[in-house]
C-alpha cells in the first residue's frame, strides 16, 4: 500500500515591509510584527500548516537578512506536541 503524500508548504517571507511604516522597518518587516494579536503573521502562517498528518515540514523563502528572525520565529510558532501525562 503507498504512503500517502504529505503537502509540502513553500512560505514566502520576504520584502522590506515598507509600505507599513511607521510599524514596520526594514530590518524588522510586517510579516514579523504580531499585526492581529499576540503572534506575527508569519508564525500564524507556521500554525496553519502545523497538521504533520497533512503536511511535511515548510520550506521559508526569506532573505538573507531576515534568516534570524524566520529561526526565531520557527521555533515560537510551531505548536508543540502535547504531552498524554497529566
Amino acid at each position: 500500500m503507498a504512503e500517502k503524500s504529505r503537502i509540502v508548504p513553500v512560505i514566502l517571507s520576504g520584502g522590506a515591509g515598507t509600505r507599513l511604516c511607521p510599524a514596520s522597518r526594514e530590518a524588522y518587516p510586517k510579516q514579523f510584527l504580531p499585526l492581529l494579536g499576540e503572534r506575527s503573521t508569519f508564525e500564524e502562517t507556521l500554525r496553519r500548516v502545523a497538521d504533520a498528518a497533512v503536511f511535511a515540514d515548510p520550506v521559508v523563502v526569506t532573505g538573507e537578512d531576515f534568516r534570524f528572525l524566520v529561526a526565531d520565529q520557527l521555533v515560537r510558532g510551531i505548536p508543540q506536541p502535547r504531552s498524554p501525562l497529566p
